[in-house]
């Protein structure tokens, strides 16, 4: 990821000329994770400002798991030759695949609200990598991310859920879902700077969400879709990272679900940074 140097600038002389004054290079690493860590607190400061901005990661795990639990969890779970609790073990793992997709919708939405608000523009006035701006919000979602992902398992377990791996895997679980959905973040982050409006950004990410949350098998085995359809879901990342965390948590073939997820998280942070850090340089 690119980060800023600073401008170089002219002091006269004596002889009357304008004297350059040496350019003071790359951020450090060191001040690099400083104007991060600054960042970061400051982002924290706004959600204790506002702590209705958490109701999301706070309630979402809830409302999410005892509609479909309850709801679905009967015929989903009678058609995989169990019932609830069979759908409960089978759904809490892909529902943690679905948490950095939707909180990651609130980073775009935050980034676009704060440029309408101009406090993008004073963060591109000082010498600060241009980069540390958006990692810092990244690093607070990841936090927010956590926090529901943890409400989810607190839901499942007292909900009935069997934990049928080790709670290595269970970890494995996390750190995965937590490292695509920092991939994730900055797709959302791009629109965010390309958008003009907040709700926009909010409306063309529930476009992108709904296809590939429910052409998934978040909620539901895909042996049943029509074949096409499989087929997607055999390509949609979701799906991966949902099986990755079902192979981790309850058992079942791991490695190839796993190597997708990491490979997909690989490119998208690969092609997705690069350009939301370009952009927002670039954003007027």
């Amino acid at each position: 990821m690119s980060t800023a140097t600073l401008t170089p600038t002219s002091t006269p002389t004596g002889s009357g000329r304008a004297k350059p004054v040496h350019d003071e290079g790359r951020i450090g690493l060191r001040n690099n994770l400083r104007h991060i860590g600054a960042l970061v607190r400051r982002n924290l400061l706004q959600i204790k400002k506002d702590p209705e901005s958490m109701f999301d990661a706070l309630l979402m795990p809830i409302i999410f798991t005892l509609l479909f639990v309850y709801v679905f969890g009967g015929s989903v779970g009678g058609s995989m030759g169990g019932g609830r609790q069979e759908y409960l073990n089978y759904l809490i793992p892909g529902l943690m695949a679905m948490m950095g997709m939707n909180i990651a919708m609130a980073v775009g939405s935050g980034v676009n609200d704060d440029f309408r608000k101009g406090v993008m523009d004073r963060f591109r006035t000082m010498p600060i990598a241009r980069s540390s701006v958006l990692i810092a919000k990244i690093v607070v979602e990841l936090g927010r991310m956590m926090v529901a992902t943890l409400i989810l398992l607190a839901m499942g377990f007292a909900l009935g859920m069997e934990l049928q791996e080790s709670v290595l895997g269970l970890l494995g679980a996390i750190a995965l879902s937590a490292a695509f959905g920092a991939a994730i973040m900055w797709i959302f982050i791009l629109l965010g700077l390309t958008m003009k409006t907040a709700q926009a950004v909010q409306g063309m990410g529930m476009l992108v969400l709904m296809p590939l949350q429910f052409g998934s098998s978040i909620f539901a085995p895909t042996k049943t879709m029509p074949g096409w359809l499989q087929t997607f879901t055999d390509y949609n990342p979701l799906s991966n990272l949902a099986d990755a965390a079902r192979a981790l948590m309850m058992g079942g073939p791991l490695a190839h679900s796993v190597l997708v997820t990491l490979g997909w998280t690989v490119v998208i942070t690969a092609v997705m940074a690069p350009l939301a850090v370009s952009k927002f340089r670039k954003k007027s």
